[in-house]
């Protein structure tokens, strides 16, 4: 091979992660990627740099994609390689169980300025399920003890109560750090005493002036475990009762030890958290819970959205609120009839590792779609409707099953006269003198095309549009009623049967347009969220 094949180079990297992936279901990682590679390609090893450079881009690409994913490439591009794995390439799914576990007490910390996002659901799910599986505690404990750079919002204590018994994770004790500052303020006084800590007195720029030089404090030096600031705390109980306020690592530490948190998983970028409160921990004599990392989790769909921005875009109307179809908290994802057991499943499966993942909403939605699937009724929705006039159509009553897998739950019943919606995509493919089907209804054949479609009715069954290779089109009656659809993508309108109005805060399907939320209606206007193909 010529170390300038890179078409080849690329074939064999992605072979290789394939195969790494799919041996320790998880993401590929370079190492044993490149050792294959070069082992069984010495050739390669008069360029290293660019090897790794292709490799890279290459792990980059198959690190997006899911375990399904994965073994159906290799199965395509080297069986050979999918045999070699044998039993192997069974995941193993599931949480890992945790070193020395006996009475355990897990917690999930969050800074409350805006809801649960897909992100905090991993944390919750998680440590709750550990809680659960080892017949420990779980708490759940706001750490808002900053006013002003992330100020609390105050409905979202309330959200993250709501969210987690949504998730399956009704926590066993909640706190807020915010009712606790005396506390903190005893083992800060404590800690100076022990020559543990001490008080700055420089001003904030002499401070910034120090920092930025590489210098020490003259009263002393190490990271900030206090601050002084004079915004009052959005809570009114609290308000401008505290002008000292504790930062993160230091109010965290002090309470994982008198919460007795026996394990802590937290993101490895957070290692320097760590090292910061085992530091308090040594001078007090404790010892510090057993720790976990793990990688980020990046939705693909949503990209970084942090709730600080999400927040600011809202006050602006960029969004319509927390739940809006378009963000990943899980608000959103509640009101678009995404089901709990759902992101269970993908977080507990995800286990706990320190790899970086990337997924996409599919991997969400296609466990979404095999618990919904069974129970959810069958709707005509057409977005964007086109009046289809038939000629010498007979008044009848059209009656589609209302879960055709199952024909025992009945059907829903449509009266039809001579003219029937279709969506605009439909009537952008008639071709005149085509014979189409209206699905559950009966045959007519397109007569002329214009804003208002023509036809004439066809007797005969469905078998004669099969045989004629004709298509099968969704309608909805035109005195139907009004359906907005509040999707990721924007607001879809368009008319449905009147039936529909009999699954409010219900996930149906509309047929041939995907699974949604019925979530109101209002002024004769249905309106709905769309939860996925």
């Amino acid at each position: 091979m010529s170390e300038f094949d890179e078409a080849e180079v690329l074939l064999l990297a992605r072979k290789y992660a394939l195969f790494n992936a799919l041996k320790y279901a998880k993401p590929p990682v370079a190492g044993p990627v490149m050792g294959r590679l070069m082992g069984s390609h010495p050739e390669l090893r008069s360029d290293p740099k660019k090897v790794a450079k292709l490799v890279a881009n290459v792990l980059d690409e198959v690190s997006k994609t899911d375990y399904v994913g994965w073994e159906s490439e290799l199965a395509t591009i080297a069986p050979d390689l999918l045999e070699e794995l044998g039993e192997k390439r069974e995941p193993e799914k599931g949480l890992p169980a945790l070193e020395g576990a006996g009475s355990v007490t897990m917690r999930f910390a969050p800074n409350p300025n805006g809801p649960p996002t897909l992100g905090s659901a991993r944390g919750i799910i998680v440590n709750s399920e550990y809680a659960r599986q080892y017949h420990g505690r779980f708490i759940l404990r706001f750490d808002d003890t900053d006013p002003k750079t992330k100020p609390p919002l105050l409905d979202a204590y309330t959200w993250y109560l709501e969210d987690c018994r949504w998730l399956g994770a009704e926590p066993d004790e909640v706190i807020l750090a915010s009712d606790r500052i005396q506390i903190y303020y005893d083992h800060a006084l404590e800690l100076i005493e022990k020559g543990g800590g001490y008080v700055c007195f420089c001003s904030q720029r002499e401070f910034k002036e120090y920092k930025d030089r590489g210098k020490p404090c003259p009263h002393r030096r190490d990271w900030v475990a206090f601050r002084v600031l004079d915004t009052p705390h959005p809570r009114p109980e609290i308000g401008d009762r505290y002008r000292v306020w504790p930062l993160l690592d230091f109010e965290s530490a002090v309470e994982d030890h008198l919460l007795g948190i026996t394990h802590i998983i937290r993101g490895k970028d957070l290692i320097d958290s760590e090292h910061r409160q085992q530091y308090i921990y040594r001078y007090f004599n404790w010892e510090y819970p057993l720790t976990l990392h793990w990688g980020r989790v990046k939705i693909h769909e949503f990209g970084k959205m942090s709730t600080s921005e999400i927040g600011a875009a809202i006050k602006t109307g960029r969004y319509t609120g927390w739940d809006d179809p378009r963000l990943p908290t899980i608000r959103s994802l509640r009101r678009r009839g995404i089901q709990s057991q759902a992101l269970r499943k993908l977080f507990t499966e995800l286990g706990v590792n320190e790899t970086d993942i990337g997924l996409s909403m599919e991997n969400i939605y296609g466990e979404n779609r095999k618990m919904i699937d069974e129970n959810a009724r069958r709707y005509f929705f057409t977005p964007e409707p086109v009046r289809v006039i038939i000629k010498d159509a007979p008044p009848t009553m059209a009656k589609p099953l209302l879960h055709p897998p199952d024909p025992r739950r009945g059907h829903r019943k449509i009266p039809v006269k001579n003219e029937v919606l279709i969506s605009r995509e439909d009537a952008k493919k008639l071709k005149n003198n085509e014979l189409i089907r209206l699905k559950d209804l009966y045959n007519i054949k397109i007569t002329k095309i214009n804003k208002t479609i023509e036809a004439e009715y066809e007797k005969g069954e469905i078998n004669i549009i099969r045989e004629k290779n004709g298509r099968i089109i969704h309608w909805a009656p035109p005195d139907g009623i009004k359906v907005e659809v509040l999707t990721p993508k924007g607001k879809e309108s368009g008319i449905g049967e009147h039936e529909i109005v009999e699954s409010i805060e219900q996930v149906v399907q509309f047929e041939r347009y995907g699974f949604v939320r019925i979530d109101s209606i209002k002024n004769g206007i249905i309106t709905a969220y769309l939860a996925h193909k």
